[in-house]
């Protein structure tokens, strides 16, 4: 859960310094025409998820099928060798299905595209 501190709130006159040190919990922030430029909803949303078991890649497989991209993060079972090589063979064949792609982008984590969208495996490296 992320909080926010609010830095610049000035303290009205009777407050205390406790109501000054206020939080903000961002999971429970929302904005009224979210989404995107001039308050367009989004086409496709981007979720992360985490992997523990086997049985849960239907669902997340699910949200490529709807046309989300899937950023999926697979550490707490990256020890399991099996397990790890039956949720990726499972995730390629969904999202074949679908008609997107799948890659590694980062350690332990995987992209899942839906039909439409691709991966650029080139990195994009700065000038030094």
């Amino acid at each position: 859960m992320a909080f926010i501190k609010k830095p610049f709130k000035r303290l009205a006159e009777g407050s205390s310094a406790a109501e000054a040190d206020t939080y903000i919990d961002l999971g429970e922030l929302s904005f009224e025409n979210e989404g995107g430029a001039l308050g367009a909803p989004a086409e496709h949303l981007v979720k992360v998820a985490e992997i523990y078991r086997y049985e849960d890649i239907n669902d997340l497989a699910t949200q490529v099928y709807n046309g989300n991209l899937l950023l999926l993060d697979y550490s707490s079972i990256a020890s399991d060798e099996l397990a790890l090589k039956r949720i990726t063979a499972e995730l390629k064949s969904a999202v074949r299905d679908a008609g997107g792609d799948v890659a590694v982008v980062g350690k332990n984590l995987i992209l899942a595209t839906p039909t439409g969208i691709r991966i650029d495996r080139a990195k994009i490296k700065g000038n030094f």
